[in-house]
């Protein structure tokens, strides 16, 4: 028993590394195919889109522009009853 010969273990094969070009190649490879996966809006899309987004703008621009008011005239008060 204590003379037994035990199997090698089977260990994963160690890769190399492709060099630094082939590894460029592939990516950019990868890259063309992922590109052609896109789907490019139309531009009535981009059209509405964009209006939806300046309509947004307007609005958040008006709610700190009326909160910005309203803390003004309230420090103001609180500056008055302060003095």
């Amino acid at each position: 028993m204590a003379n037994e010969i035990k199997a090698p273990e089977n260990k994963p094969e160690v890769k190399k590394k492709e060099n630094l070009w082939k590894r460029f190649v592939k990516f950019l490879k990868d890259y063309k195919g992922e590109f052609k996966k896109i789907t490019w809006p139309t531009a009535k899309q981009t059209a509405k889109n964009t209006g939806i987004v300046l309509a947004a703008m307007v609005v958040v621009g008006l709610f700190v522009v009326l909160l910005d008011l309203a803390f003004s005239q309230i420090i103001g008060l609180l500056g008055k009853i302060g003095s």
